[in-house]
């Protein structure tokens, strides 16, 4: 059994080439739900969608989110009616949210609905949002506290960080099947997410940290950066504004509480001893994802005792 812990596009790709080569019943994803919004009176789940539409195949892979072939009609008759449409919801995307929000109406959980979504899909993968609870991730700049969405979509991470904050994360219980993908794992990989806005939401999630500390499983993580820099997104601002290198290595330190073992890339090679220094094991390798040859490359490496 593998356990995953997984947020945004870098997860989303990697999990598509390690499907590839393990059975899919036995993979279960705990997806960060920090980034969740409500946008014109819905729920949106920005990262669970991700993976459930990746894993499914009907992700747009250009975009790395959304369905692929999907029409903007409903957003673009919005902007007509005067509504400031920042966030890019499809047609076939918007199904989705409008199912999930009127099942939380009728009492059904954030994981009752993700299994029912998943189901359709025709996902043997167990996907598991974190928490069913209420839990933002929100971003302090110079104008305020704003969400983490608005940010980095409508303000095009373009703001200075001046900080993070995790609201709810006091009182966040993990969702039902968290805490026992874990323990119940042989390998957990910490997928190259960004990891302050996608797995720091999750490991601040009750129970989540000390049961990576407690699992007899390896804990595999891989490097979200790369010769100093992420692969996508704002990783660095976050980093840095958090005191954290930003690098391999800072990444390493952020998890080396837990961490059995951690891949990095190439590039980073010079920062392989360093790591070893924190107590885990390294493995280098190509961790720039550009073909599903390359996902599944990475995958493999990954599993390889």
């Amino acid at each position: 059994m593998i356990a995953a812990l997984a947020g945004g596009v870098g997860a989303a790709r990697f999990l598509a080439g390690l499907s590839r080569i393990v059975r899919e019943e036995d993979l279960s994803v705990i997806v960060n739900t920090g980034d969740d919004i409500e946008l014109f009176g819905l729920h949106v789940s920005p990262d669970v969608d991700i993976v459930a539409y990746t894993l499914a195949g009907i992700v747009d892979e250009a975009k790395g989110w959304g369905v692929m072939g999907d029409t903007f009609q409903c957003l673009e008759m919005l902007k007509v009616y005067g509504f400031d449409a920042w966030f890019g919801l499809g047609d076939r995307d918007l199904a989705t949210h409008l199912y999930r929000t009127e099942s939380l109406k009728k009492g059904y959980t954030l994981t009752q609905i993700t299994r029912e979504i998943s189901s359709v899909l025709g996902l043997k993968t167990k996907i598991l949002p974190m928490t069913n609870d209420m839990f933002e991730t929100r971003v302090r700049t110079s104008e305020g506290s704003i969400h983490f969405e608005e940010y980095f979509v409508r303000r095009q991470a373009k703001d200075e960080v001046l900080g993070i904050e995790f609201v709810g994360a006091t009182t966040a219980k993990p969702a039902p099947g968290v805490l026992d993908a874990i323990l119940d794992a042989e390998i957990v990989v910490v997928c190259p997410s960004n990891p302050i806005v996608s797995i720091s939401t999750i490991l601040a999630v009750d129970g989540v940290r000390d049961a990576l500390k407690r699992t007899n499983a390896r804990v595999i993580g891989i490097s979200p950066i790369v010769a100093g820099m992420p692969i996508k997104g704002p990783a660095d601002k976050m980093l840095r504004c958090l005191g954290f290198e930003v690098s391999a290595y800072g990444v390493a330190k952020l998890y080396s509480d837990f961490l059995d073992t951690f891949v990095i890339d190439t590039k980073d090679t010079e920062s392989k001893s360093r790591i070893e220094n924190l107590g885990v094991n390294v493995k280098v390798t190509n961790t720039v994802m550009k073909s599903l040859e390359d996902k599944v490359a990475l995958a493999k490496v990954v599993l390889e005792n």
